[in-house]
Order: C-alpha cells, then sequence, then structure tokens
C-alpha cells in the first residue's frame, strides 16, 4: 500500500515537473504577445522587446518571464522619442496571471531591470512624453490596484546601473542621474505597508543655464511608509549623503487628484564645520577627515505646501556659519574668519516670488580678506540681482591653504571692489543702459601653470574698469614662453555674453615685441591618467578650434612674429575674429631681407578648417624663402639652386590640419613669380646636373636668368608650370610642364641651337660651305625631364637633329657646287666665242682647260674624279664644270641650227 501510495505521488511529482518543464514551450511564444497586447492597448505608445522567456522552475510556484531590449516608444507629439529602454527586464507573477484573457490585468510580484534609460521630457508648451495613458471608454471603474493593463503586489523590485534624465524645457530645468543603482523591499499588496529603499547614484542638475550639480554623488536609504488607502507616503527613518555631506530628513507626501501635499524637513546631524567642506565635490575637498576646524556649519531646510498647477511647495532653506576656520594637515596656511549666512525662500508657494539673500560670505587667508554680499530677487520670474564684491588676496596663498590640483600653480595679487545691479528683464532686451555696474579690479604680478598650456602665463600687470554698458581693459601685460604682450581695449556687451549667450563684441590692441606662435600650440601625445597612459594608447590630437563665442577685432603690432623656424619681422595689420573666422586685413610684414602682405581668412566653422590667402612678395631672399617654407619646397623644389631675390603674388586656399598647418594634398592656387638673380648652382640641383651632362654645348652656370618670369598653379597635389624663357647666350630655352607634390616630374624644356655649337664635323662643313648666313643656321632640341626630383630620367632629341642638319648641310654644298659650274662655264664660253685669247704665260685655270677639253672631244668621254669632303663623297671641281659646260654648249649649238636653218628659208623665199 505505501509503495503504491509513494508511486502515485512520485508520479504526480512527476507529472508536475513534466508540466513545469514543457508549460513554458508552450507558452513562451504567446507570453510576449500578451504583455505586447496589454501595454499597447492602454497606452498612447509601442512597447516592443527583441525576446522573451518564460521560466516555471527558477521561482516556482511563480513563473518568470524576462525580457530582452526592451523599448517604449512614444507616438505624436514626441512621435519617436523613446520614453524607456533597458538591455533586460524580468518579472514574477503568479502562474495563473499567464492564463488570463486579454483585457484582464496581470498582478505583478516582482521585477528587475538592468541598464535602463528613463528619458522624461516636458516641452515649452508643458507637454509631457510621460503622459501616455489611454482615456478610458464609458463610466466603468477600474479595479482597485490596476493601472494601464496591470496591478503591482509588489515584494522587492530592483533597478541596477541605470539612467534618468528630465528635461523640463517650459521652467528650464534640467536633471540627470547616472550610474542609478535601487532596490525596494515591501508587500504593496496591503494596504499599509512600509518599502525600504536604498539607492545611489551620480546627480546633476541645471536651472536657467546654471550648473547646481555635476555628477555629485548621492546615497539614500529611506524607509517610506505607504498608506494606500490616504495615498500618503511618509519618510519615516531616512539619511541622505550628498558628496560627503550627511542629511536626515522626516515628513511625507500626499497624493491627491488635482495636487500634492508636501511636508518636508531635512537637516545635517550635526554643526561640525566638516560639513561645509563635504558640500565642496570630493575631487576639490580630498581627504576632510583629517582636516582640523573651529566653529559651525548648519544646513537645514523645510517645504511644505501644495503642489498644483499654479503653486509650488514654500520653504525656507539656511546655510548658517559664524567665524569658523579649517587646516589642512600638509600645508602650512589656514583659511579663518570663515562667515555664512545665506537663506533661500518662498513664503507665498508662488515660484516668482523665490528669493536668495546673501546677507554675508567673506574668509580671510592670512591678512587676504574676501567679502561678497548679494541679495536676488523674482529668482523664477524677472531675477533682480544687487551684488557687491570686494578683496585684496595674495592668489599663492590659496594652493597654501587649499588642495587645488598639483598640476595648477597661481602667484599675484589681486584687488577688486565691484558693485552690481540689474534685472533680467532688461539684460534680455538688450537694455543694458538699465544696468549699473561699476568698480575695479586690477591683478599684478599674476603666474599661471597647468598641464594644459605650454608655458607659464605671467601676468605683470592687468587693470579693469567696469561700466554699465563696457568693460574696460585698461591694460594687459605679461609673458608666455618667449612671448611678451601689452593689449588694450573694451568689451562692449559683457552682460549680454553672460546672460543672453550673446558673443563678446570688443576692440582690442595688441603690441608684442616678440610673439611665439609655438609658445600656445601644445605637444601632441598619448592622452594619460595619473603617470599611466592609457591602455587604447591612441595618440590624442585635439583640433584648435575659433571661438564661436568672440566678435572682435584685433588691431596687431609685432616686431617679431615666430612660427616654427621663421622670424616676421615688424608685423602689422588688423585680424576680426568673427562666426569662428579669423579674417586677416592689410597684414604687412618683414621676410627674408624681402617685404610680405597677406590678406585672406581661417575657418574652423565645418568639421575639417579651411583657409583661403593672398600673399604678395617683394624682393624675398630665394635661398631662404626655398629652405624654410615648405609650400615653396613642393611649389618649386628647383628653386633653392637660384641665389638672388624674387618677388611674387600667390593665391591659394584649401585645408588645415588640426594643429593649423596647411594639407598640401588640398590645396589649389596660383603663383606669378619675377626671379631677379644672375647666379646659380646647378652643382646643387639632381635635375640640372642631369641636364649638364645631356646637353654638353651649355654651361648652365652661364644660364641669363635676368627678369625671369613664371607662372604656375597647383591643384590635388599637381603643379602646372605656364611655358616660360630663359636664355644662354644666343640660345632661347622654352621652359613648360608640371610636378606633383611628392616631386615626381614631367618638364619639357625647348631651344633653337645655333649649329656653331654641334660639333666639330658640323662647323666643318660649315667652313666648306663658306656661306655666311649658314651661321645662323639652328636646329631645334627638346629635353624632357621626369623621374624624381632626387633622381631625374633626362632624354634629349640631339643626335638626331644633328644628323638632320648634316644631310642638310651636305645638299646645300652640292647645290651651291651646281650653281657655281653652270656660272663658270658660261663666263668661259662666251670668252671663247668672242674669241678672246689668253696670255700662255698666265696661271692655268682648271676651268678654261676643262672646257677646252669639251670642246676638243664633246662627244667623247671624260674620265671623273672623285674624292671626298670630311668623308662626304664629292665630285671633283673640274669635272663639274665639264658636264655643265657640255650642257651649255649642246644649248649654244642647237641655238646657232636654229638661227642657220632661219637664214636659208628667207634666202630661198627671196
Amino acid at each position: 500500500m505505501k509503495k503504491k501510495i509513494l508511486r502515485i505521488v512520485g508520479g504526480i511529482f512527476l507529472l508536475v515537473l513534466l508540466l513545469l518543464v514543457a508549460v513554458p514551450f508552450f507558452l513562451e511564444s504567446k507570453i510576449g504577445d500578451i504583455l505586447k497586447n496589454n501595454v499597447n492597448n492602454n497606452v498612447n505608445a509601442t512597447l516592443d522587446f527583441s525576446e522573451a522567456n518564460l521560466s516555471l522552475l527558477s521561482s516556482f510556484p511563480n513563473a518568470s518571464v524576462s525580457l530582452e531590449n526592451v523599448s517604449l516608444v512614444n507616438k505624436e507629439p514626441f512621435a519617436g522619442d523613446t520614453l524607456f529602454a533597458a538591455d533586460n527586464v524580468a518579472l514574477q507573477m503568479g502562474i495563473m496571471e499567464l492564463f488570463k484573457g486579454q483585457g484582464e490585468p496581470i498582478s505583478i510580484s516582482r521585477f528587475n531591470v538592468d541598464k535602463a534609460l528613463l528619458h522624461i521630457k516636458l516641452d515649452e508648451e508643458e507637454n509631457a512624453n510621460y503622459d501616455i495613458a489611454k482615456e478610458s471608454s464609458g463610466n466603468t471603474e477600474t479595479e482597485s490596484g490596476s493601472t494601464d493593463g496591470f496591478s503591482f503586489n509588489m515584494e522587492s523590485y530592483e533597478i541596477k546601473e541605470s539612467i534618468i534624465k528630465y528635461d523640463d524645457f517650459s521652467t528650464g530645468i534640467h536633471l540627470e542621474i547616472l550610474d542609478m543603482n535601487h532596490e525596494g523591499k515591501g508587500d504593496l499588496s496591503l494596504a499599509n505597508s512600509e518599502l525600504d529603499t536604498h539607492t545611489d547614484a551620480l546627480v546633476s542638475f541645471e536651472m536657467d543655464s546654471v550648473n547646481y550639480l555635476n555628477k555629485n554623488k548621492v546615497k539614500l536609504n529611506a524607509l517610506i511608509g505607504i498608506d494606500l488607502n490616504e495615498n500618503k507616503y511618509s519618510f519615516l527613518e531616512n539619511e541622505a549623503v550628498v558628496n560627503q555631506l550627511p542629511l536626515v530628513f522626516e515628513g511625507f507626501v500626499k497624493v491627491m487628484e488635482e495636487s500634492q501635499e508636501i511636508d518636508i524637513n531635512f537637516k545635517t546631524p550635526s554643526s561640525d564645520f566638516k560639513n561645509f567642506l563635504a558640500v565642496i565635490p570630493e575631487t576639490y575637498s580630498k581627504n576632510i577627515e583629517n582636516v582640523k576646524t573651529t566653529g559651525n556649519f548648519i544646513l537645514e531646510g523645510k517645504f511644505n505646501g501644495v503642489v498644483d498647477e499654479t503653486h509650488i511647495p514654500k520653504f525656507n532653506i539656511k546655510i548658517n556659519s559664524d567665524n569658523a576656520s579649517f587646516k589642512y594637515p600638509d600645508l602650512p596656511k589656514a583659511v579663518s574668519n570663515v562667515f555664512i549666512d545665506v537663506e533661500v525662500n518662498n513664503t507665498t508657494g508662488i515660484a516668482e516670488d523665490t528669493f536668495v539673500a546673501i546677507e554675508k560670505l567673506s574668509f580671510k587667508i592670512d591678512e587676504d580678506k574676501f567679502n561678497m554680499t548679494s541679495k536676488i530677487t523674482e529668482l523664477l520670474g524677472n531675477t533682480k540681482v544687487k551684488a557687491h564684491v570686494d578683496g585684496k588676496m595674495n592668489l599663492a596663498n590659496i594652493s597654501q591653504a587649499y588642495p587645488v590640483p598639483a598640476d595648477m600653480k597661481l602667484k599675484g595679487k589681486l584687488n577688486a571692489d565691484i558693485n552690481t545691479a540689474f534685472d533680467m528683464a532688461s539684460i534680455e532686451k538688450k537694455q543694458y543702459e538699465n544696468t549699473a555696474t561699476s568698480g575695479s579690479m586690477d591683478v599684478q604680478d599674476f603666474e599661471y601653470a597647468a598641464a594644459e598650456i605650454p608655458n607659464p602665463v605671467v601676468i605683470k600687470t592687468t587693470a579693469l574698469t567696469f561700466n554699465p554698458k563696457t568693460v574696460t581693459l585698461n591694460k594687459l601685460n605679461g609673458t608666455t614662453g618667449k612671448t611678451d604682450f601689452d593689449v588694450s581695449g573694451t568689451i562692449s556687451n559683457f552682460l549680454g555674453y553672460l546672460f543672453n549667450n550673446e558673443k563678446v563684441k570688443g576692440n582690442f590692441n595688441l603690441n608684442s615685441n616678440v610673439f611665439a606662435l609655438n609658445d600656445f600650440m601644445t605637444e601632441e601625445g598619448n592622452e594619460t591618467t595619473g603617470n599611466e597612459e592609457k591602455s587604447t594608447g591612441e595618440t590624442a590630437e585635439e583640433q584648435i578650434k575659433i571661438p564661436s563665442f568672440l566678435d572682435a577685432n584685433f588691431t596687431a603690432n609685432a616686431n617679431t612674429v615666430i612660427y616654427d623656424n621663421i622670424n616676421l619681422k615688424n608685423v602689422k595689420g588688423t585680424l576680426r575674429i568673427k562666426d569662428e573666422k579669423a579674417i586677416l586685413s592689410n597684414m604687412t610684414s618683414s621676410l627674408f631681407d624681402g617685404k610680405v602682405a597677406f590678406n585672406g581668412e581661417v575657418s574652423t566653422k565645418n568639421e575639417t578648417p579651411t583657409f583661403a590667402m593672398k600673399l604678395g612678395m617683394d624682393q624675398l631672399q630665394i635661398g631662404e624663402t626655398f629652405k624654410s617654407l615648405e609650400l615653396f619646397k613642393v611649389l618649386a623644389p628647383v628653386a633653392k639652386v637660384l641665389k638672388g631675390k624674387f618677388s611674387s603674388d600667390i593665391s591659394l586656399a584649401g585645408n588645415l590640419t588640426n594643429d593649423f598647418s596647411p594639407d598640401l594634398l588640398s590645396l589649389t592656387g596660383d603663383v606669378l613669380a619675377n626671379v631677379l638673380t644672375r647666379e646659380i648652382s646647378p652643382d646643387s640641383s639632381p635635375i640640372l646636373s642631369a641636364l649638364d651632362s645631356k646637353l654638353d654645348f651649355i654651361n648652365l652656370d652661364e644660364l641669363n636668368l635676368k627678369e625671369l618670369k613664371t607662372k604656375l598653379s597647383f591643384k590635388d597635389g599637381l603643379v602646372s608650370v605656364k611655358p616660360f624663357n630663359i636664355n644662354y647666350r644666343d640660345i632661347v630655352i622654352s621652359v613648360d610642364g608640371g610636378h606633383t607634390f611628392d616631386s615626381k616630374m614631367n618638364y619639357k624644356a625647348t631651344m633653337q641651337v645655333p649649329a656653331k655649337y654641334l660639333g666639330k664635323e658640323v662647323n666643318n662643313l660649315i667652313a666648306k660651305i663658306d656661306d655666311a648666313e649658314l651661321q645662323d643656321l639652328t636646329i631645334p632640341v627638346t629635353a624632357n625631364i621626369g623621374g624624381m626630383y632626387n633622381s631625374p630620367e633626362v632624354t634629349t632629341d640631339l643626335t638626331s637633329g644633328i644628323k638632320g642638319l648634316t644631310n642638310q648641310l651636305v645638299e646645300i654644298q652640292k647645290q651651291k657646287l651646281l650653281n657655281k659650274g653652270k656660272d663658270k662655264a658660261k663666263d668661259l664660253i662666251g670668252d671663247i666665242l668672242k674669241g678672246d685669247k689668253k696670255d700662255s704665260t698666265a696661271t692655268k685655270d682648271p676651268t678654261k682647260d676643262a672646257v677646252k677639253d669639251v670642246l676638243g672631244g664633246i662627244l667623247g668621254k671624260n674620265k671623273k674624279d672623285s674624292t671626298t669632303v670630311d668623308s662626304i663623297p664629292v665630285k671633283k671641281e673640274e669635272d663639274t664644270v665639264k658636264e655643265k659646260a657640255k650642257d651649255i654648249l649642246g644649248g649654244l649649238l642647237n641655238r646657232n641650227k636654229k638661227k642657220d636653218t632661219a637664214k636659208t628659208k628667207k634666202d630661198s623665199s627671196n
């Protein structure tokens, strides 16, 4: 019997176990739809998730549902905004909740949320993105404790590593809670229960563009009494820690249909002055447990009243300290005579009636004193400010009494006495004449050093005068590195910049003996934390930006401006900064024994900074210019062999790198240069050395570069040179072509070379021909220059040119001899026909003898002899004349025959 019972129990247990394992497989595909339908049917938003997992074993006798990648996205008027998102949401509920029909509320007993984001927004019309509940149809009342398709009978919950953001654009209030971990335990199914909560987070709070908290640590342990019948939540045992400041509080919040009633009191649990140091962020207050203090510090306040559409709670917050002091154990000086008397009040519940009274805020370090009083009324309306600040302080004493960052060093003496009174309505309307600011501030022997600046900044003297409309910088002179500066000027809208986000408008004069731009540039390197490099090893490059808030004119005058290894002398001109753009006008300078004038602009408005510039260069030393300026090295690398001066007009534009160096591959522009030189060093240039070896007839040392003018353009890393001419003795050389910024060349030099430069054989031919006109005979020669600048490839067509000229000269020689033979034969035959007798004793004329031979045997064969002229076969002069004589005599005989025939016919007719 017992065995039978055990078998039955075991079978039932096995059946239940199988059901617990099997049921999720059947329900898991439906549970996601059930949850989505319950939410989406009740809210004006869209719930979605990538995966829903169901388990009946892990939380038995409850069911556990896990949702992955959850999102709740708004519809109009916040369409597309994510109200809520989470990596994981886990819910626990009774197993029977899974079998409820559509529209029936599901009771949740526990939930966990991991890495969530809750972003609450109120727009300027006070529409709230969390107001997503759909209006219920009819007058049917929902069951108690049921909202939006769910009822919460929770026993516990937990939120881990989450973010809450609250942005109220109607009031300018912004709250951000980061790295929030929160958990609570309690049985919320009871009408009266207690919820034990623990919270820690980083809190930032901003109101009207003023940051009051910036990632301050907050811890809160609160035991909250919950009365669901009255909707009342009471703070029973509660302690909060802001930074290191402990606070205890008590009271309640009661939720009603149209409003909430609030009554909360808080205070510091002790009056130790260390409480004041605890208010300061931990990074700056350091180890306050070892600080020796005297005096007290009290922070207390209360909120009470009704909160509705027109009211806020009335409140009173007091901050008080009376003749306190503190001293850090490892610092030599103490801060003493600390008086704080501050109240923040609202006695009516109307937001605009909030006011702040700083009756006293003062302290001393040795004999240095600082005092401030202020009254701020209508804090949330037309804020009115009246304040006075005065003090005399040796700034070096601050680091002697307070633990400032180790890399920050302050020196100097500050003396200030300033009064101000204004209202925000006048500021917003730019009616600065309604403000009243007066006083002065001066600093002497100020020195500031920090890791983010390359050199300490030393201010010898600075003096400012405050007026309602302007702040006058009477003088500001100092040094940093090699740089000295003396600045004066005015700021015309200081209050508009402070309160209206207006651009700083002003006019300034800058004078300097030496202004080294490198003194203001930080070296690029790996970012480090402490003494260790970041594990990424990435190079930190911070792009230089022209301030967007600046709208100012600078008149500059500097004896020397140093940029890298370049010294600009007597720099003068104006600089206009506006809309993240620096505009240079009428800038002049001396450089490399010449003059430079430049106009242009630099803009950092886009992601990639750009520039456009026009330069006028007059009588600059060629060698120094092309040695020192990177741009000229790539534009004309061969120019460094020139000795002398040049003048040029340059227009160029392109992109800048993060350190404001030109990005060479992005440059476009034109250069018109006039070179004034008669000297050249071909041995220092691979190109000219290669040309010299190919063109034996030219000595490059003797090139005539007088008044050399050239024009070139460049774009996308390619330089194109317009054709220009240079002279060598009586040879004109025309050069054109181009090269790339990485020195790959494609040039052509074309020249008309006189024949006299082309070697012994050609000149012997010319001498044989003995014609004066041939002395001016030229042939075209082209030299093609390719390869790289340091390893050029030079080819010429000189060999083929000389061969063609030689053939041309041979033809001229032949023609000249033929012409000469005809002339000689005509003369001799004329003499013979006239019967001229020659003296037998006269010198033998070979031409005449040849004619005689021809006449003696006109039909006979003449022997011909041949010889060469400079290895070129030609007939002997005598043979040539004989042949011509034959032709001439034949013509004469034929002519005589014709005459005799005509005479015979005439006689017959007679």
